[in-house]
C-alpha cells in the first residue's frame, strides 16, 4: 500500500481538476474542430485558407508555448480592450480558463483534420439526395452528414482525447492546481519523488483506462447497424 502521508485528498482534488480541464477543453475543441473542418471543405478560398492555416499553425508550435501564450497573451489582450473603454485596473485570466482555451485550441486543430477526412469519406450523393427531397443545407448536415462524421471520426477523436488528458499536465506551469502540480508540491514537502510520481502515474493510467473503455462502448454503439451491412 502506498503511503501518501496525508496528501491523498490533495491528489484526489487535483485529479478532479484534471478531469474538469480535460472535459472542458474537449467540448471547446470539438466545436473548433467542426468549424475548422467546415472551413477546410468550404467553397470559399478564404475560409479554406483560414482552416488550413489554423491546423498548420498549431502543428508547428510546441504545446507548452501555446499554453503560455494563451495565459499571458489573453491578459494583455483583455487589458488592451478594457483600456479603450476607460477601465485601467489589472485583469488576470484564470489558469483554468487559459488552460481550457489553450488545450481546446490545440485539440480543435487536430480534430479538424479528422472531421475533414470523415466529411470527405461520405459519398456526396447522400447530400444530393437529401436536398432532392427538400432538406436545407443545415438539415442535411445535422441529419445526414454529422451522424456519419461522428462515427467515422470517433476512433481518432478517442486517441486525441487520451493525448489531451495527459497534456493537462502542461497547465501546471501557470499555477493550476491539477494532478501534476499537486504531485510536485507533495514531492517537495516529503522528498519522496518515487512514491508520489508513481501514484500520479497510477491515477493517469486509471483515467485513461476508464476513458478507453468508454470510447470502445461509444464506438460499438455508433457502429450498430453498419457492420452488418458491410
Amino acid at each position: 500500500m502506498i503511503d501518501l502521508q496525508g496528501f491523498g485528498e490533495q491528489l484526489l482534488a487535483g485529479t478532479c481538476v484534471t478531469l474538469q480541464l480535460a472535459l472542458a477543453a474537449l467540448c471547446l475543441g470539438l466545436v473548433l474542430g467542426l468549424l475548422g473542418a467546415a472551413a477546410k471543405v468550404s467553397d470559399y478560398a478564404v475560409l479554406r485558407a483560414v482552416g488550413n492555416g489554423y491546423s498548420t499553425m498549431v502543428r508547428g508550435l510546441p504545446e507548452f508555448l501555446v499554453v503560455l501564450t494563451f495565459y499571458f497573451g489573453a491578459t494583455d489582450v483583455l487589458m488592451a480592450v478594457a483600456s479603450r473603454f476607460g477601465y485601467d485596473e489589472y485583469i488576470e485570466v484564470s489558469s483554468f480558463a487559459a488552460g481550457t482555451a489553450a488545450l481546446g485550441f490545440i485539440f480543435g486543430a487536430y480534430a479538424s483534420e479528422l472531421f475533414r477526412g470523415a466529411i470527405i469519406a461520405i459519398h456526396p450523393g447522400q447530400a444530393e439526395a437529401a436536398r432532392a427531397i427538400g432538406m436545407t443545407r443545415r438539415q442535411t448536415f445535422s441529419r445526414i452528414i454529422l451522424p456519419q462524421v461522428w462515427r467515422i471520426a470517433l476512433p481518432g477523436l478517442g486517441n486525441l482525447f487520451m493525448i489531451l488528458m495527459k497534456d493537462t499536465a502542461l497547465v501546471s506551469v501557470v499555477g493550476l492546481e491539477e494532478l501534476m502540480r499537486v504531485t510536485s508540491f507533495a514531492v517537495g514537502r516529503t522528498k519522496e519523488p518515487f512514491t508520489f510520481y508513481f501514484a500520479a502515474a497510477v491515477i493517469y493510467l486509471a483515467m485513461t483506462s476508464v476513458a478507453s473503455f468508454a470510447l470502445r462502448r461509444m464506438e460499438k454503439r455508433a457502429s450498430v447497424g453498419v457492420r452488418e451491412l458491410a
